[in-house]
């Protein structure tokens, strides 16, 4: 359970990015979390709050996780397909070589924050 820890260093660059900038509240987090990436989202939603709490910047934050989808191209017939989907095999060919296009990441993708301030984009 290494989600922990990867939380508390969204935490820390959420805070470190928001001090830079003057943000007064962070309204939203929002994290781009692979099917293919070792973190489990219901349990970066399930640490959230804790980490959060007693830390005003963080009053009534929310956090967004968009997953993104586990694509992979087939080294065989070159289809491009949802490897978790399939569990990995190629839905052409039955092939399971393949080459992973998208899934893997994980990053900050924006940080929100009250109507006074602007969108803060930070890609890690």
């Amino acid at each position: 359970m290494h989600e922990l820890n990867v939380m508390l260093k969204v935490i820390e660059d959420v805070e470190e990015v928001a001090l830079e900038n003057n943000v007064k509240r962070v309204a939203a987090i929002v994290l781009d979390i692979g099917e293919l990436c070792s973190v489990v989202p219901s349990f970066m939603t399930e640490y959230f709050p804790l980490m959060i709490e007693n830390k005003p910047l963080f009053d009534d934050c929310q956090l967004i996780i968009n997953r993104v989808s586990g694509i992979g191209r087939c080294r065989n017939c070159q289809t491009e397909y949802n490897v978790v989907e399939n569990e990995g095999y190629c839905p052409s060919c039955h092939g399971f070589s393949k080459e992973i296009l998208s899934g893997r990441d994980f990053f900050i993708k924006e940080i929100q924050v009250t109507m006074e301030e602007e969108t803060i984009n930070e890609r890690d």
